[in-house]
């Protein structure tokens, strides 16, 4: 890939800023930072010292026309949502004439894969992706567009779910909090203005009652993503996970709601069975929702058991 290679619509081929960086598309800011970091020093001209100039300019093209940019899109709540606005447009357009065809192995398997499934071979696939990334430029084009196709595949698969295509539509207006009424939650009454992250919340206790984990797990991770110190998100993720026998994701997030909420009981009533020993929780500071609400998940999971 030469130097004069970025023209305009080169650069458009590479428009998916997730794809750019080697990101999913439930990456949040934390994890866009790390990503971003480590691709800058991958690119530093320190690291090219001992290649030819076309070799060193190479790369700092590539991080400034195309890696810094991606991270100044993605490093924001409201920058996030616009492009995920922008690649589920792509999706619903693509649609309209036939199912997008990917080209990549990855992306093929990832369209065959069980809906039980698609979250934990989506977040590997991408993983094994950007091991090689930026480690030879030779590469790059080639592995952030297989990247961008994973991206677009997933969202394809995602669409097609209940209510996510409306969920997907980019920020939600607040008026949209009234269809979703549910009366098995007590303080809905109380508070009909809800916050984003507590509707995702809501949802996915309804998918829980459904045993729709795979749009449980979406729901709290997009939670998650707009309130991480939130230890019951935590907490309730953690066991959606171990429903799937996915012992390790659920042990990192029962963990964190411990870290976050040291009594919480959902977590402490788990955290045996995932080997988690519970002394080495750090204390912090509760989150605002009553003891009653927290109960009311253990009452769902047990009817489950």
């Amino acid at each position: 890939m030469a130097q004069n290679s970025f023209s305009s619509e080169w650069l458009k081929t590479l428009s998916d800023p997730y794809a750019v960086l080697g990101l999913s598309v439930s990456a949040d800011d934390r994890r866009v930072l790390k990503r971003y970091r480590i691709v800058a020093k991958q690119l530093h001209p320190d690291v090219y010292q001992a290649t030819e100039d076309a070799t060193k300019s190479l790369a700092g093209q590539i991080l400034a026309r195309l890696v810094n940019p991606a991270y100044q899109k993605l490093k924001q709540d409201s920058g996030r949502a616009e492009v995920m606005a922008t690649l589920r447009f792509r999706v619903r357009r693509a649609a309209k004439d036939a199912p997008i065809a990917p080209q990549g192995s990855l992306a093929k398997r990832l369209l065959t894969v069980p809906s039980h499934s698609l979250e934990t071979f989506y977040e590997e696939a991408i993983a094994s992706l950007i091991d090689h990334q930026y480690q030879a430029l030779d590469q790059f084009e080639a592995t952030t567009l297989q990247l961008g196709e994973l991206n677009l595949v997933y969202l394809q698969l995602k669409m097609g779910e209940p209510l996510l295509r409306e969920k997907r539509s980019g920020i939600v207006p607040k008026k949209e909090a009234q269809p979703i009424q549910f009366a098995s939650i007590p303080t809905e009454e109380r508070q009909p203005e809800l916050s984003y992250a507590q509707r995702h919340y809501h949802r996915a206790q309804e998918y829980i009652k459904k045993k729709n984990w795979s749009m449980a797990v979406q729901e709290l991770r997009d939670a998650i993503r707009l309130e991480p110190e939130h230890g019951q998100y935590h907490a309730v993720l953690a066991r959606v996970y171990l429903v799937q026998n996915l012992q390790g994701m659920a042990k990192v997030h029962f963990r964190q709601a411990l870290k976050l909420d040291p009594e919480n009981p959902l977590a402490l009533k788990y955290a045996e069975q995932v080997n988690l020993t519970v002394n080495g929780a750090q204390p912090a500071p509760k989150p605002t929702e009553p003891q009653q609400k927290r109960n009311g998940l253990l009452g769902i999971f047990s009817r489950k058991r």
